[in-house]
């Protein structure tokens, strides 16, 4: 099968790191292409980067339409994804609708960590939409992050570890998160350091995307209304247009 992983930033280094993330999680004989966002911020720390993020992905979605049998979305938040899932004809997963369903299954209270506060706000309202607020323990997140979005898991590893393990003690987790698609890949490198499963958003999406194309077979295309979109991406406005 063929898999596109759109990261909504426009960060190329994250989404190198996505892509390596998710080709290693992908299962042989799936293709695996990885986009940034054609347009907006290189890291999503606000309500206002998340709003501008969701456009931009279905911009990347709607580019490569055609290429691809299942999507990923490796933003923490999942901007586009709900709009995705109604415009496209194939599997669309967030890594936090992926990440939170795949850790409510591992254990009875899932904890969230992830590099900066900034972006609590989005993750919880995305965790109240996938209908898991209360099997959350809470949320450990560090101070705001003005680096290489690239760097940050290498640069915050310690800070990371020390923030999952106060999920764990202080919290009750049973499984930790790690939110946020510059994180993807660090789960393996710090879980002999916690206690507890640790669930990279990237490669539960993957893993699902994958289980999707699988458990429902593309039918015939859903009929849409033709509507006239203006002022976006060429690629966007011939999907609306039908």
């Amino acid at each position: 099968m063929r898999l596109l992983v759109v990261n909504s930033n426009t960060s190329d280094s994250v989404t190198a790191r996505i892509a390596t993330t998710a080709r290693d999680a992908a299962r042989p004989g799936t293709e695996v292409a990885a986009v940034s966002a054609p347009f907006g911020l290189p890291l999503i720390v606000s309500r206002a980067d998340w709003l501008v993020a969701g456009p931009a992905t279905l911009a990347a979605l709607a580019a490569a339409k055609g290429s691809y049998d299942a999507a990923v979305v490796a933003c923490f938040g999942d901007p586009g994804v709900e709009a995705a899932k109604e415009l496209f004809d194939v599997p669309v997963v967030g890594i936090s609708e992926a990440a939170f369903h795949a850790a409510a299954m591992l254990g009875r209270r899932f904890g969230v960590v992830s590099f900066t506060a900034a972006l609590r706000p989005m993750f919880e309202e995305c965790l109240a939409r996938n209908g898991l607020a209360s099997r959350c323990s809470g949320f450990r997140m560090g101070p705001a992050f003005a680096g290489d979005p690239g760097r940050v898991a290498e640069e915050r590893r310690e800070m990371i570890v020390a923030l999952c393990r106060a999920a764990v003690e202080e919290d009750g987790a049973e499984v930790v998160i790690l939110g946020g698609g510059p994180l993807a890949g660090l789960a393996p490198a710090i879980a002999p350091s916690v206690a507890v499963p640790l669930v990279d958003g990237t490669v539960a999406a993957v893993r699902m995307a994958e289980a999707l194309v699988g458990l429902a077979p593309p039918g015939q295309p859903r009929p849409r209304r033709a509507r006239g979109l203006t002022g976006f991406e060429p690629g966007l406005t011939a999907l609306f247009a039908g």
